[in-house]
């Protein structure tokens, strides 16, 4: 039986689970600041890479630079 917190994460869960909307993750992929994985048509997230990338500052750094 697979882990549920080691699946892949859909563009609305990673939203819901960081409290972003689907825009501002959409430009962190665009910009490549997000580890995002495509799948198709689909992003798909590791909710552990995510978190990561959150606890290392990158999320508040890369949000101010997409406000200006």
């Amino acid at each position: 039986m697979t882990n549920m917190s080691d699946r892949w994460l859909s563009i609305s869960e990673i939203c819901e689970h960081l409290g972003v909307s689907s825009d501002t993750v959409y430009k962190w992929i665009d910009k490549q600041l997000m580890s995002a994985h495509r799948m198709g048509r689909l992003w798909k997230f590791k909710k552990e890479d995510v978190d990561n990338w959150v606890k290392a500052g990158y999320s508040a750094e890369q949000q101010n630079s997409i406000k200006h």
